[in-house]
């Protein structure tokens, strides 16, 4: 009888029970970056087209850093969050509570877009927008403007209080997320559940790092 394949060693590991919610981390990384890449490079890419500045050589990397700098932010915001959400759990005998997910997302939007960067201010003033428009009932359950040619160059007016809002902007969206996600912007839900919950699943090594499903 054949000894079992590498691959089968490692998909055989990777779905065992009591490592899931650690690979669940290591997958929403990936779906972070993943996420950024596909949101960001296309705009980077218009926007270095309609309104660039300098040679060819020069939009490339305006448009490659942007595009990093989003996607690692998005892996670095899920890592934490998702990090923090089980430490509480662990901290709690195994048990969520209703303001866990409020303080993962402060935390974690503290860390990764306190600062105030054109594409910091970008992401979170569109998730400033979905978590106001989730009050709103539904019929159903300077010289260089921010974000031009990709750049991500500091903003220095109220750097403070630009940092409290964008903390206070990813404790709401992640407790609305988990608590109230009805009245979150449909085309932001799917953004969250690819992001938060389709990292919770994968069937072997090819789903979790390579494949979304």
């Amino acid at each position: 009888m054949s000894s079992p394949s590498l691959l089968t060693t490692i998909n055989d590991l990777i779905l065992r029970p009591e490592y899931h919610d650690y690979l669940s981390i290591l997958k929403g990384a990936r779906n972070g970056f993943v996420y950024g890449v596909k949101i960001r490079f296309p705009h980077a890419l218009i926007m270095s087209v309609l309104f660039g500045r300098g040679d060819v050589q020069s939009r490339i990397k305006q448009i490659f850093k942007a595009t990093r700098t989003h996607a690692l932010n998005l892996a670095k915001f899920v890592t934490i969050y998702k990090t923090l959400l089980l430490l509480q759990r662990k901290l709690n005998d195994d048990k969520e509570r209703s303001a866990d997910t409020f303080i993962a997302g402060l935390i974690g939007g503290y860390i990764v877009f306190g600062e105030r960067t054109a594409i910091n201010e970008q992401i979170v003033l569109y998730v400033a927008s979905r978590v106001l428009a989730s009050f709103i009932p539904r019929s159903f359950p300077s010289k260089n403007p921010p974000g031009i040619n990709g750049t991500n160059k500091p903003i220095p007016p109220n750097a403070k209080l630009f940092t409290v809002f964008a903390s206070l902007t990813w404790a709401l969206v992640m407790w609305l997320f988990r608590h109230r996600e009805e009245t979150i912007n449909p085309g932001m839900w799917s953004s969250m559940k690819y992001l938060y919950l389709d990292s919770n699943s994968w069937d072997g090594l090819k789903t979790l790092l390579w494949h979304n499903k």
